[in-house]
C-alpha cells in the first residue's frame, strides 16, 4: 500500500529576525509547528527567554516557580527557548503556555534541516486543541547562540514573521481542505468535524462572493496487485483494490470496514462536483455537515441511503451523484479518484498530502490548529492588499492601524481625506481617490488631487479668493495638476496670487472665474 512516509513533505516555514544583540542581528528561517496558532500575515517581537531549569519544558513550570507573565502593564511578550527532547512537543508548547509565555522557540538537538514538529498519531489530543501560542523549531546554531547570550545577561530581542508565510498575489484565495467521512477515528475526527460546524458559515459566505474558491479532497490509497484478494484489501478497498482506507475501529471482524468510508469520502465529492456544476460548490459545507448528524456510525446510519436521503434534502440531482459514484464492485478505475490520488502528490512547492487533516492554502500547507479563527487569518494572509473581504478586517481578526496616528500616513483633516488605508497585514500609505478624483504624491508626507474635478477638493490644494461675491482661483480644471494664478496675479498659485490689474479688469478673463 502506499507509503505515506515516503511522500515528499514540504517543511512550511516563517522567519524569525534577531533585533539584539548586535552580533547576532540578521534574519533565520524557522519551521512552523503544525499545533498552536501561527499569526499568518503578521508579525510578533519579544524578549527571549532561557529557563534556569525545567529547560525541555516537560514539566509544569509551576513546580519550579517560574513564570513567564509580564510583571508589568505594557511589557513587551516573553518567548522562551525550550531545548528538544525527552516529551512531546506538543507537551512543550503546553507548559511553556500555562507559564506565560507568548511563543515557543523550540532548539534542534542536531545539526539537520528543519523538520516540522507535530503531535504523533497515538499521542491523542489531550493539549493540541487548546494550545493557541505559535511554536516554531529552530536550528541547533542560532539556538545555542540564543542560549548563550540570554545566560550572558544580554537583552536578546526578536521579530517573529509570518508575513510571507503564504503566497498572496491577487484578490481571490484558493484553498483545499483534505478530510475524511469517518466519524469514529476519535478525537482527530471530532476534530474535523467541529471544524466543518464552526468554519462552514463563513466559508459559504467567501465562496458566494467570490473571494475564494474552495475545493475539498480525500485521500486514498491502493493495495498491491499481490493482495487484492486477501481479506484486508477486500475490506478495506473498493473497485478491485485500487481505492482504500483503513478499517475505522481498526478491527476487520466487527463495525464499518474502511471500503465503507471510501464510498462516503467518494459520495462527498460527486455531491462537490455536481453542487460545483451548478454554481453552488458551498452546499458542500451543508451536505457534509448534515450527513455527519443525520448518519452517524454510532448510530449504524453510515450507508449510501442515509446519504441519499440527505442529498435530496438539500435539493442535488441524486442521479448524477449516483453516476458519479459509479459501481465500487467494478474492477475499473473512477475517474474521481483517481484524480484524488493524483492530487495527493506535491505540486510546486506544496508536497504531498500524507496526513489528515490537511488545509493547503494558495497552494502552501497550512501549519497550526484547525480551529476557525486560525484558519480565517490564515486564509486573510492569503489575499493581495488591500483586496481582503471585509471580514478579514474585523477587529477579531486584525488591528487596524490606521487608528493609531493615522498609521503615520498624508492626512487632511479638514476634508477628511487619508491616505492610510487598513489592511490585513498591516496598514499602507496610498494615495486616494475621493469622489472620483484621484491624489498623487508619496502617501506620507504629500497626496495631491489631480485630473478632472481636483479643483472640487479642497481647491486642488491651490489659492482662491472671494470678493464682491466673484470668486478667483489658480486651480483649473483644464489642468491636470499644480496651481497657477490666474491673468493678472502672480505668485506661487498655492499659498499666495497678488493682482497685477484691478480685480475689475481681471474678472473680464473669464477662464478662471465661476466657482
Amino acid at each position: 500500500m502506499l507509503d505515506a512516509a515516503a511522500g515528499r513533505f514540504v517543511v512550511e516555514k516563517n522567519s524569525v529576525r534577531v533585533t539584539s544583540p548586535e552580533e547576532l542581528k540578521g534574519k533565520y528561517e524557522c519551521a512552523i509547528g503544525n499545533f498552536g496558532v501561527p499569526q499568518y500575515g503578521g508579525t510578533l517581537h519579544g524578549w527571549v527567554v532561557y529557563p534556569k531549569s525545567n529547560k525541555k519544558a516537560c514539566k509544569s513550570f509551576d513546580d519550579f516557580d517560574i513564570s513567564f507573565k509580564s510583571t508589568r502593564s505594557g511589557g513587551r511578550p516573553k518567548f522562551v527557548l525550550i531545548d528538544r527532547g525527552d516529551c512531546y512537543f506538543t507537551t512543550k508548547a503546553w507548559n511553556a503556555q500555562n507559564a506565560g509565555a507568548a511563543a515557543v522557540l523550540v532548539v534542534d538537538d542536531k545539526v539537520e534541516p528543519l523538520i516540522t514538529m507535530d503531535n504523533p498519531e497515538d499521542a491523542g489530543t489531550e493539549h493540541l486543541e487548546n494550545i493557541t501560542i505559535p511554536s516554531v523549531l529552530i536550528t541547533k546554531k542560532l539556538g545555542d547562540d540564543l542560549k548563550k547570550s540570554a545566560e550572558n545577561g544580554d537583552m536578546v530581542s526578536i521579530l517573529l514573521d509570518w508575513r510571507e508565510s503564504l503566497p498572496h498575489p491577487d484578490e481571490r484565495v484558493e484553498y483545499e481542505f483534505w478530510t475524511n467521512s469517518n466519524d469514529e477515528c476519535g478525537s482527530k475526527c471530532d476534530m474535523q468535524m467541529d471544524f466543518v460546524k464552526s468554519f462552514r458559515g463563513t466559508a459559504q459566505i467567501l465562496e458566494k462572493k467570490g473571494y475564494t474558491q474552495f475545493t475539498p479532497h480525500y485521500i486514498t490509497w491502493y493495495c498491491p496487485e499481490a493482495f487484492v484478494v486477501s481479506k484486508q484489501c477486500k475490506s478495506q478497498c473498493i473497485n478491485h483494490g485500487r481505492y482504500c482506507a483503513p478499517d475505522p475501529e481498526q478491527d476487520f471482524s466487527q463495525g464499518y470496514d474502511g471500503k465503507d468510508v471510501v464510498v462516503q469520502n467518494l459520495h462527498q465529492l460527486c455531491v462537490y462536483k455536481v453542487a460545483n456544476e451548478s454554481g453552488k460548490p458551498w452546499l458542500w459545507w451543508d451536505y457534509v455537515h448534515d450527513f455527519s448528524i443525520r448518519c452517524p456510525m454510532k448510530d449504524k446510519k453510515y450507508t449510501r441511503e442515509c446519504a441519499l436521503d440527505v442529498i435530496k434534502s438539500l435539493g442535488l440531482d441524486d442521479e448524477k451523484i449516483n453516476k458519479c459514484v459509479g459501481d465500487p464492485e467494478a474492477d475499473e478505475l473512477n475517474p474521481i479518484l483517481k484524480a484524488e490520488q493524483d492530487a495527493q502528490i506535491g505540486q510546486g512547492k506544496r508536497g504531498d498530502v500524507t496526513i489528515l487533516p490537511t488545509l493547503v492554502i494558495n497552494n502552501r500547507q497550512y501549519r497550526g490548529k484547525l480551529d476557525k479563527s486560525a484558519v480565517l487569518k490564515a486564509v486573510c494572509a492569503g489575499f493581495e492588499e488591500t483586496t481582503e473581504p471585509a471580514i478579514c478586517l474585523s477587529e477579531d481578526v486584525q488591528t487596524n492601524e490606521c487608528l493609531d496616528n493615522n498609521g503615520g500616513c498624508w492626512e487632511d483633516k479638514d476634508n477628511n481625506v487619508t491616505a492610510c488605508k487598513d489592511t490585513f497585514r498591516g496598514r499602507v500609505c496610498e494615495c486616494p481617490v475621493v469622489k472620483g478624483v484621484k491624489f498623487v504624491g508619496d502617501g506620507y508626507t504629500n497626496c495631491e488631487a489631480s485630473g478632472i474635478g481636483r479643483c472640487e477638493i479642497n481647491n486642488g490644494g491651490c489659492w482662491k479668493e472671494t470678493k464682491n461675491g466673484k470668486t478667483i482661483s489658480a486651480c483649473s480644471n483644464e489642468v491636470s495638476e499644480g496651481c497657477k494664478c490666474p491673468p493678472g496675479f502672480s505668485g506661487d498659485g498655492v499659498k499666495s496670487c497678488e493682482g497685477i490689474l484691478t480685480m475689475n479688469a481681471t474678472l473680464t478673463k473669464a477662464a478662471y472665474i465661476g466657482f
